[in-house]
């Protein structure tokens, strides 16, 4: 070694020559090779002249290594001037991230939240643990809300008539407007909300209409469902919200209800659903979940058993079903279930009594709702499953959006302000807002971007978001939350309890002197405990007593399978009714079911495709009413007969994010009567196809064993039914093992709990700075995400089963890519992870060519913008402690390294070791059902051991002899055995 490093130049020497300021030293004994010389010449002409006569090709490499030094020298140069803090702020240690709970908003609902911070920018979302609305979980519209807040194309600035003006101006305009309504009384003046639950927003508005009487306020939200105030209203005399106790729940019935997906309790309930499906040992039992629905959803995926029905016959089968309960078998609607299946369902009712728990989908009628409480109420579950609260979201109103219009057409409204909302986009299609606006004297518009109502507004104003402002806000069980910033307003927004208590003529209002005024109650330890906590201690909503009504309405609308066609409208998962069409996060996520990205389609079943001789792509017209849209088809298995699903909140033509979606606007079909589904559909087949991108097939798997899975019964009489006929594991391997002295760290995934809700990939994605690529890469099959959840089905296609496989790295103890990299890029760490190392990395893409689990992803583009001016205030939500990849390497899942190093870190400082259960990753640590668990190997008796020692633990191409550390656990359902074609054991292939 002393030999070789005799020979190697001296690197000071190697500066001055570069420098041009002195010849090399220590090259002597070189072999004369005029090929290379002829090389450097052309590659290096500043220094040839100066290179000795004879030149090796060792010397050339030790050369072509110190250029290299040199570039990065000469990089670091010229510092940037950076500015100390002059006065450090308490408990900020830069490079240590703070953490603050708070609560997001999802349809008007809090949802509880934990935001990471570094010194003031907030970077991550996780759930707040003692939030009875998250318990620790997230979903992918709240992962997305750091993305939101640094959105280049939010509002920046008031607007007056489009142009640019001052708040101050805005302020005097709305004093004149203030003191010409306190002589009116209010007189002309209405407001426009959003469902809200805020408490400080309704004793400001109360004092609106106190100051002014004649003020009206008028709401809409265009995902509201009222039916089961309506119902609940005329069954107990008052309008009540419904709490579900899914974790007491023997036999669920969800009658087209998506409690897992939807809703403001959809966190809970999944967590609570779960809680009573997990399996590990003979005596366990399970929940049994029937599910009645119009269109596919994560809720009937996980179902027991389950069948699509079009939407209208979901009140003939429901009557059915509480007939049968009461002893009348001969009620009408029967036919649309089988004989044997209702009647299971309606004996597993019985025998579940009080432990029942009948779910009316949000959407469906009131009637729907009413049958479905007068069930619970017959099988006296209101109590135990099932309790009613008072609505948490109980703002006065005056009316809805075509109440306005009208109000407006009649001249007793001039002067309208719209606080959220955005009716021109939203509005039902035989409501003409535009027109209505446009006769107003004076709209104000208040939101986060310029949208189509805000181009029409005179005075339009930036809001903050709601990570930048004091606000508070109920959970679905009426629990309150305080919701605040986590930074200053970044383009000046105000919040909404500013714009109102500007219109009481109290301009210039602190935003968190409003909030604190409505809590006064609470002394300042108090007022600490509850902003530390994210909770407001005892504000949960009590349960009430109700007493059942004889009469619940009238009866069941006959209807046929074979009718004509119906539309069923569903807001997207992810942009709801559009207001998060700009984010890039969620365009790229893929949908639980289609896996649809950048678009939406017309969701059609398989025999009404075939019956129509569609194929998925073919672009149809769709017409009812006078009014029509074009859309392309896609076939979904599970989809009901004669029935379109269109889904809201994609057409949006501004924003640059918004815009590049493909895809129909189904706000241009809905009317005002029938919001949610509606009969008279005309289907037209046009010319042509449009493109529709779909992630499913991209890093496909199939034909093999992915999925194993098998009845509750099954697996007590085989509890090791994972290795019934599937491909036995390799003992013997050419790989050497590895030893670890620490930790080997480790992942189990229960696909019992596992609902395809998609937060685990979204979360992932916050904490890992993954790019999104745009739907043009993404139909090429180039998305970035390190984690994808594959959905297969198995069974009938009318009625398949629907299976959901989480996939990040493997982690394999004997990984093919580690061996195949030329440059040992990916390689094993001292802890048992599959690492990845950027800096080496040099794209020949070997690894992800030997990876039988396309888990890697490959930067084929400059997806990432690192230049400053150019990349915008997005760069802000980057995760500062993990890299941010350029162009040309390989990326996948790292088991979060990043948060392994700093608990290790901190486990040393205190000179201990980690403990269990302390290192979360970003998936688990957002996954509502908990169907994801990580640990340390080693440790006997962590609950990563405990669930890989379950008999149904297998790991993915086990045949394979890669000897995963990601393993999973073979799923388990709980059919009814009187309901032929359930009780036995399977292997889905997809």
């Amino acid at each position: 070694m002393s030999a070789i490093a005799d020979r190697q130049p001296d690197l000071a020497a190697l500066r001055l020559a570069a420098a041009g300021r002195e010849p090399w030293r220590g090259l002597d004994e070189l072999a004369d090779t005029a090929e290379f010389r002829r090389f450097v010449e052309a590659e290096f002409p500043a220094i040839a002249e100066r290179l000795p006569l004879s030149l090796d090709r060792r010397t050339l490499l030790k050369l072509m290594g110190a250029s290299l030094s040199l570039a990065g020298l000469t990089a670091c140069s010229e510092a940037e001037r950076i500015v100390p803090y002059v006065h450090q702020p308490e408990d900020v240690i830069p490079g240590k991230p703070l953490y603050y709970a708070t609560a997001l908003a999802s349809d008007g609902y809090g949802i509880g939240a934990v935001v990471e911070s570094h010194e003031g920018r907030p970077t991550k979302i996780e759930g707040n643990p003692d939030h009875p609305a998250s318990r620790g979980a997230t979903d992918a519209v709240m992962q997305a809300a750091v993305l939101s807040l640094f959105d280049p194309e939010r509002s920046r600035a008031p607007l007056k008539q489009g142009e640019p003006a001052s708040y101050g101006d805005f302020l005097k305009e709305i004093a004149g407007l203030a003191g010409g309504s306190i002589a009116s009384g209010g007189q002309g003046l209405a407001l426009l909300v959003e469902a809200t639950t805020s408490p400080t927003a309704k004793a400001q508005i109360n004092a609106l209409k106190a100051r002014y009487p004649r003020l009206r306020v008028f709401r809409h939200d265009p995902l509201a469902a009222g039916s089961g105030e309506q119902a609940t209203a005329k069954l107990f005399g008052r309008a009540l919200t419904p709490i579900y106790h899914f974790d007491r729940a023997d036999v669920i019935v969800s009658l087209d209800a998506d409690f897992l997906g939807d809703g403001p309790g959809r966190l809970a309930y999944a967590r609570r659903f779960a809680d009573r499906r997990r399996v590990r040992k003979a005596t366990d039992t399970m929940s049994r979940l029937y599910v009645i629905e119009s269109t596919p959803t994560i809720t009937g995926a996980a179902a027991d058993h389950r069948r699509a029905v079009r939407p209208s016959a979901v009140e003939s089968i429901a009557a059915a079903i509480k007939a049968a309960l009461e002893g009348d078998n001969r009620a009408a609607g029967r036919p649309l279930l089988e004989p044997a299946w209702a009647s299971a369902l309606v004996e597993d009712l019985r025998g579940a009594g009080r432990n029942a728990l009948v779910v009316p989908g949000a959407h469906q009628t009131e009637f729907v709702h009413a049958l479905a409480f007068a069930m619970n109420a017959r099988l006296d579950t209101i109590g135990n499953t099932l309790e009613f609260i008072e609505p948490p979201d109980a703002l006065g109103a005056d009316g809805d959006l075509a109440s306005l219009c009208q109000a407006i057409a009649g001249r007793s409204v001039d002067t309208v302000v719209v606080l959220g909302s955005n009716p021109l986009h939203t509005a039902p299609s035989d409501i003409d807002v535009r027109k209505a606006f446009s006769d107003l004297k004076l709209l104000v518009h208040w939101g986060l971007y310029r949208d189509e109502t805000a181009f029409l507004a005179r005075w339009h104003i930036p809001a903050a978001h709601e990570l930048e402002g004091w606000s508070d806000i109920r959970a679905y069980d009426g629990t309150a939350s305080i919701v605040q910033p986590l930074v200053e307003p970044l383009f000046g927004g105000k919040s909404l309890h500013q714009l109102l208590a500007a219109l009481g003529g109290e301009f210039n209002a602190d935003m968190q002197a409003l909030v604190r005024r409505t809590w006064a109650a609470m002394d300042e330890p108090a007022w600490r405990k509850a902003l530390r906590d994210g909770v407001v201690p005892n504000s949960t909503a009590r349960p009430v007593a109700v007493g059942m009504a004889a009469d619940i309405g009238a009866g069941a609308r006959r209807v046929s399978a074979d009718g004509p066609l119906e539309v069923r409208f569903v807001a997207d998962p992810w942009l709801r009714d559009g207001r998060y069409a700009n984010s890039s996060w969620l365009q790229e996520l893929p949908r639980p079911l289609s896996k649809l990205v950048w678009g939406n389609a017309a969701l059609i079943s398989p025999a009404t495709a075939q019956r129509l001789g569609l194929g998925n792509g073919r672009m149809v017209n769709l017409a009812r009413n006078g009014r029509d849209l074009d859309a392309p088809v896609w076939i979904t298995p599970g989809q009901p007969d004669n029935t379109v699903t269109l889904s809201l909140g994609f057409g949006r033509k501004i924003g640059s994010v918004a815009t590049m979606a493909e895809g129909y606007d189904a706000f241009g079909l809905r009317t005002a009567d029938a919001a949610w589904f509606a009969d008279g559909l005309v289907l037209t087949v046009r010319d042509g196809s449009a493109r529709v991108v779909t992630t499913q097939h991209h890093q496909a798997m199939e034909g093999r064993a992915i999925i194993r899975h098998a009845t509750l019964d099954a697996f007590r009489h085989d509890p090791h039914f994972v290795r019934d006929g599937a491909p036995t594991e390799p003992t013997e391997s050419l790989y050497p093992d590895w030893s670890y002295d620490q930790e080997a760290w480790g992942m189990a995934i229960d696909q019992s709990a596992c609902i395809g809700c998609m937060a685990c990939v979204s979360a992932c994605q916050a904490e890992n700075n993954i790019a999104t690529v745009g739907p043009d890469e993404a139909a090429r099959g180039h998305e970035m995400h390190w984690l994808r959840i594959d959905r297969y089905y198995a069974g009938a296609i009318d009625d398949p089963d629907i299976f959901f496989q989480p996939v990040p790295c493997m982690h394999c103890e004997k990984a093919p890519c580690e061996v195949v990299c030329p440059v040992n890029a990916t390689t094993h760490t001292h802890d048992g992870l599959n690492a990845q190392v950027y800096n080496r990395c040099i794209g020949t893409r070997y690894c992800s060519q030997n990876c039988p689990y396309k888990v890697r992803r490959f930067n084929f583009f400059g997806y990432q913008e690192f230049d400053k001016q150019s990349a915008g205030p997005q760069q802000a939500a980057h995760n500062p402690d993990v890299t941010v990849r350029s162009r040309g390497v390989m990326e996948k899942c790292t088991y979060c390294v990043q948060r392994i190093s700093e608990k290790r870190i901190r486990a040393q400082i205190e000179n201990r070791e980690i403990a269990d259960g302390e290192v979360v990753t970003a998936c688990q640590q957002a996954c509502p059902t908990q169907a994801i668990v990580f640990g340390d190997l080693n440790k006997k008796g962590s609950g990563v051991e405990r669930e890989k020692a379950a008999p149904h633990n297998y790991a993915l191409l086990e045949e394979l002899n890669t000897r995963p550390r990601t393993t999973y656990l073979g799923k388990i359902t709980n059919p009814n055995v009187r309901i032929a074609g359930k009780a036995r054991a399977e292997a889905a292939d997809g």
